[in-house]
């Protein structure tokens, strides 16, 4: 197993010190709230509907007592996470979003191709949500297509949702890889393989990854004090459009259509973008950490 590298972590401790209250919306092993920590953040509340996450991060961050604060949550519901702790707003929330090195660690979690296991692929392994092995092997081809297209944005989603239907039932991550291979095989010059997008759209409906987000930047950025700063990190198109786009909305004071000759929308901003352009991580960090290469830092300050 790799040891888990929080990315772009200097960045982060940048843009979110000093604060007295930081929500660590995406905790996972606890490294950036460890580092906040210690960097003089006053308490953090660090969040996370995996409970393994929530188990190495308890123990990580045990040495910091009532200082580090611990829930069982999506980040969608940090609202109530925070109501509960006492807070009213907060100075910081940081998003780390997307798959974490330490699930792509575990086999049994289903999220990785390169290893064996069952078709899970579950943040939370005990909610409700339908595992990998469900929609894999009960959806209709038409919609396992447009998962395939949409979010894992693979222009062989036909091609690969006819194969997994006639290759029925795939019960492991390395049967399903491997047929991935047999039909879109890697050409000279690939970069990645076959296999990555169509377990990256598997990812993403399994746990419903791209409405929650839009929904936990909407509630971050009204969960913050004047002056509070909301740092996301993402590492594909999809999440960082998003992003950019619920950033842009919110730092917009009209939203009206371009031709309408005065304002009716009544919208005004309540945040200023600090990130022109995403910051992303520098060669010595990408030599140190290659999960870092694809990782994109958005910031924006409330007004």
């Amino acid at each position: 197993m790799t040891a888990h590298i929080s990315v772009l972590l200097q960045p982060i401790l940048t843009y979110l010190t000093p604060a007295e209250h930081v929500i660590d919306g995406t905790l996972g092993a606890g490294g950036h709230s460890r580092a906040l920590l210690d960097a003089g953040v006053g308490a953090v509340l660090g969040l996370d509907v995996d409970p393994l996450a929530l188990e190495l991060a308890r123990a990580r961050l045990a040495d910091y007592g009532e200082r580090a604060i611990v829930r069982q949550s999506s980040y969608a519901q940090m609202k109530q996470a925070a109501d509960q702790v006492g807070w009213q707003s907060v100075d910081g929330i940081l998003l780390d979003v997307g798959v974490s090195s330490m699930q792509l660690d575990h086999p049994e979690r289903g999220f990785a191709f390169m290893q064996d296991g069952p078709l899970d692929m579950r943040f939370n392994p005990q909610g409700d949500r339908p595992a990998a092995a469900e929609l894999v092997n009960q959806w209709d081809e038409h919609d396992l297509a447009d998962v395939i297209y949409r979010y894992g944005e693979d222009h062989h989603s036909r091609k690969l949702a006819r194969a997994i239907v006639a290759a029925r039932p795939l019960h492991t991550t390395r049967e399903l890889a491997t047929l991935i291979e047999r039909v879109t095989p890697r050409r000279k010059g690939d970069k990645i393989h076959p296999a990555t997008r169509v377990f990256q759209a598997l990812r993403i409906a399994v746990n419903d990854e791209l409405a929650v987000l839009e929904q936990a930047l909407t509630v971050a950025m009204d969960l913050l004090a004047p002056g509070g700063r909301l740092a996301v990190i993402s590492f594909h198109s999809l999440e960082d459009r998003i992003v950019k786009h619920s950033f842009r909305l919110a730092s917009t004071d009209c939203i009206c259509p371009p031709k309408t000759p005065l304002c009716v929308c009544g919208h005004r901003a309540s945040v200023q973008v600090l990130t022109r352009k995403p910051i992303e991580a520098d060669e010595a960090e990408v030599a140190v950490n290659p999960r870092s290469r694809s990782a994109k830092l958005r910031v924006v300050e409330k007004l």
